[in-house]
């Protein structure tokens, strides 16, 4: 890096503390090229040299927190510059298809926020998302997250037990740990399947939950052997 491009250069930094001017005599002596004055009306000895003190040890900071600015400001004017390299065509058929999959899953109507699950299974409307949330947690249910907002299945809370999530719903979530992300189960869930007769595995959750436990093992066995 040349002169030029150097925009912060600070070395043999030294505090001068006193009154005025036993400061000015003591800048008189010393061989400086610049002076940085902090004037204080009132502060006793104790507090100045804490005061001294905090500054010197921030002054081998200001540099490197300067270049980090110019850097960030750099990349982002570089960022600014560049035009944008448009997406692959089978990359766009990818989008369109996820788009139209997660569309189809949420028009089925059997998804809830976590205000509505509060809601119907009679918690506290103060904090409504803190038990959704902790049945996510500790993997009683999953949501899929649409536009900032977790949305849970609907198809998932037993109403004969005040709207919990059916337990058989916790082992579909252990057999396909690892397997399918939020999303991969709710399009599973919304699917017909051949193992369940063509019915979707969410219409036969509480139900006929150990059928659909078997017909999320077949998948993983169906997956791990080929």
């Amino acid at each position: 890096m040349t002169t030029a491009e150097k925009t912060l250069e600070l070395s043999g930094v030294a505090t001068v503390t006193g009154t005025p001017e036993e400061v000015s005599n003591r800048l008189a002596q010393l061989p400086v090229e610049q002076v940085v004055a902090l004037t204080l009306k009132h502060g006793n000895k104790p507090a100045v040299r804490a005061l001294v003190a905090t500054l010197a040890n921030l002054v081998p900071l200001v540099s490197s927190i300067v270049e980090h600015r110019q850097d960030v400001m750099f990349r982002s004017i570089i960022e600014a510059l560049v035009p944008d390299v448009p997406l692959p065509e089978h990359k766009l058929i990818e989008a369109r298809m996820t788009a139209e999959a997660r569309k189809r899953v949420l028009e089925t109507g059997d998804w809830m926020t976590a205000a509505q699950v509060a809601k119907v299974a009679g918690f506290s409307a103060s904090n409504p998302s803190a038990q959704p949330n902790k049945w996510k947690k500790d993997g009683q249910i999953f949501a899929v997250h649409h536009r900032g907002v977790d949305y849970f299945p609907g198809y998932a809370l037993d109403a004969s037990t005040d709207y919990r999530p059916t337990k058989g719903l916790a082992k579909v979530l252990e057999v396909f740990r690892g397997q399918k992300d939020d999303w991969g189960l709710a399009y599973w869930f919304a699917s017909a399947n051949s193992f369940l007769g063509g019915k979707r595995p969410q219409d036969l959750l509480i139900s006929k939950s150990d059928r659909v436990i078997t017909a999320a093992e077949d998948e993983v066995a169906g997956v791990l052997h080929g």
